[in-house]
């Protein structure tokens, strides 16, 4: 996986979870991180979602995937499941 990314070019990875799969070939991810505020420090949540191609439609609600940047597949679609982290329980 790594290695793909590497051999063509340096591609965002990031990791988060599938919070919609009810579209075909199509999960929307979201990806958490923490940031420190520019001024108070206060440490805050910050969420973001993808919409991500998923060829095979096996990724679910709940399962932690991991998604990479791709060329423009739709409208909204620029990033690709790459493989299935953690499936939900």
């Amino acid at each position: 996986m790594v290695e793909e990314a590497e051999a063509r070019g340096r591609r965002k990875v990031r990791v988060g979870v599938v919070v919609s799969d009810r579209m075909d070939k199509t999960v929307v991810v979201q990806v958490e991180d923490l940031r420190a505020h520019n001024l108070y420090r206060k440490v805050m949540r910050r969420r973001r979602r993808f919409q991500a191609h998923d060829e095979v439609n096996e990724c679910r609600n709940g399962d932690r995937v991991r998604i990479m940047e791709t060329r423009p597949l739709s409208r909204t679609k620029r990033w690709r499941v790459v493989e299935i982290v953690e499936r939900a329980r």
